[in-house]
């Protein structure tokens, strides 16, 4: 890009100060940066060099931020639908991952994850999975900004052979490339049924030393909680209060099965949900309390879930299956309306990860993570409330732009990445080896 860019558009809306819609107006770019969010003709001679970007019939929003993936796992799309959660795990997607699961694996679902989010305006994406180093690699390629998963599971893989040897690498990882300005990192315990009291009292210990969000899937599902009760004598909230990983900097994924008493503990340590409805409904996890946990004042953001359980790692499609949901399950049509269900799918997501203050909305100073979606044609005309459109009527096949860092990744519909341009070939291998499994 030049030394300056003006992105004018029809409507800018910068999510913070909340429910704000600025008509004609424009953002200017400098340095990676969001240098002035201004009235277009006032833009226009304030910033007369700048190269101009004029987006006539579009919304330009902070970048969204997919709160909860597991980017890889777009290699297993549709591998095996239609099960329950464990039988979905235990029967395919474990055994499938143990003879497959490699740097390579990880670098190029996680390109092909990459390529799919940027073409939906995703900007930023939160993933927990094997092989974090690879995962980083993609995301560079691709121009995204990540937050990687340092990942810790009781049993073995290709990647560590215990605990110790999960925690260490994920740690070395982030010792190596906590100065990447598009790269944060999170300690990111699989889950309740899959970690130790004692790894648990070891991360709420590291957690507070180096002061990142823990990511952990929490609550998915009853069975879970009747495990947690069964083993520990415990919900799993209430197992990790007691092993001190409650507090602002947790992620709870999913967060479904919640008690009224759990939903004012969440609020009260200031934590985070991130909530996955496509992976809920497809799993049939169930129903989260959306509407009472934002009633608390608990932080909400939203995820895809891996492109294994969903089956799309699309936002749009989970702004509005989130604010639908919410108004159902809590008989009010008041419930998540159009601008929460916005915030939640970008400066939600960004607090949740710790990077609220350089992401997530449209401010000065903050950086130029930025989506443009065109509201024309049929189905999206007339336009009245273009945030209401964004959440109920637009889809991600509108998103026309999208910039990480000033650096423009998508163009009128199409990736400007070069790092893109061979994926197919290597998609169709792994489909093949994947298709030869066992029993398929």
């Amino acid at each position: 890009m030049s030394a300056g860019q003006l992105i004018a558009a029809r409507w800018v809306i910068p999510v913070e100060p909340a429910g704000t819609v600025l008509e004609h107006h424009a953002v200017a770019v400098r340095d990676g940066r969001i240098e002035a969010v201004l009235p277009r003709g006032e833009a226009a001679a304030r910033f007369a060099d700048y190269a101009t970007e004029q987006l006539a019939e579009h919304a330009l929003v902070p970048g969204l931020v997919n709160a909860h993936t597991h980017a890889a796992m777009s290699l297993m799309r549709g591998i095996a639908d239609d099960l329950p959660l464990m039988r979905w795990l235990t029967e395919h997607v474990w055994p499938a991952e143990a003879r497959h699961v490699s740097p390579r694996f990880v670098r190029d679902g996680t390109l092909l994850a990459c390529a799919e989010m940027l073409r939906g305006g995703v900007t930023c994406f939160n993933d927990m999975y094997f092989f974090p180093e690879a995962a980083l690699e993609a995301a560079l390629a691709a121009g995204m900004r990540a937050a990687l998963g340092m990942i810790v599971v009781e049993f073995p893989s290709a990647y560590a052979a215990d605990p110790d040897d999960y925690l260490a690498k994920g740690l070395a990882l982030r010792d190596r490339w906590r100065g990447e300005p598009l790269v944060s990192f999170c300690l990111a315990p699989h889950a309740p049924y899959t970690v130790s009291d004692a790894t648990f009292r070891k991360l709420a210990g590291i957690a507070g030393e180096i002061d990142v969000p823990v990511h952990i899937h929490l609550h998915e599902t009853e069975d879970e909680v009747a495990r947690s009760l069964a083993e520990h004598g415990a919900r799993p909230l209430e197992r990790l209060r007691r092993l001190g990983l409650l507090g602002p900097g947790l992620v709870a994924v999913h967060a479904v099965h919640l008690a009224p008493e759990e939903i004012a503990l969440l609020a009260r340590h200031g934590a985070s949900v991130a909530h996955c409805p496509s992976s809920n409904l497809k799993l049939a996890s169930g129903f989260a309390p959306v509407a009472r946990l934002a009633a608390a004042g608990v932080n909400l953001s939203l995820g895809t879930d891996g492109a294994a359980s969903n089956n799309r790692l699309d936002l749009f499609e989970e702004m509005r299956l989130a604010a639908l949901l919410a108004k159902a399950v809590a008989r009010d049509a008041a419930a998540l309306p159009a601008h929460a269900a916005l915030r939640a799918a970008t400066l939600g997501g960004a607090q949740a990860l710790g990077l609220g203050e350089r992401i997530g909305s449209i401010e000065p100073g903050k950086s130029a993570d930025l989506a443009a979606v065109r509201l024309a044609g049929p189905a999206l005309e007339p336009c009245y409330d273009p945030v209401s459109h964004l959440v109920y009527a637009a889809g991600r096949a509108d998103v026309s732009h999208v910039w990480v860092a000033g650096r423009a990744l998508v163009r009128d519909g199409e990736l400007a990445n070069p790092a893109f341009a061979d994926l197919d070939t290597r998609i169709k291998l792994w489909q093949n080896a994947l298709r030869s499994r066992p029993g398929s």
